[in-house]
């Protein structure tokens, strides 16, 4: 996709500067491409905290299965 858009040359260029791209399409993938990964983990984090992951078994009862 295509997109024009105004964005402050000095955050280009921290965002160029940081993601080490090669101009500026790449930059604003990679960075666009990150922040997204943050969110979805954002959002995974929110849902473990609402409800916490239970374990069945216990470290001692995984241990004699694996052996098994």
């Amino acid at each position: 996709m295509k997109v024009t858009a105004i964005i402050q040359d000095d955050l280009i260029k921290e965002v160029m500067a940081k993601t080490k791209a090669k101009n500026i399409t790449e930059s604003l993938k990679t960075a666009l491409t990150e922040w997204l990964r943050m969110q979805k983990l954002k959002e995974l984090n929110r849902q473990v905290a609402e409800s916490p992951l239970e374990f069945k078994y216990s470290a001692e009862e995984i241990r004699e299965i694996n052996r098994k």
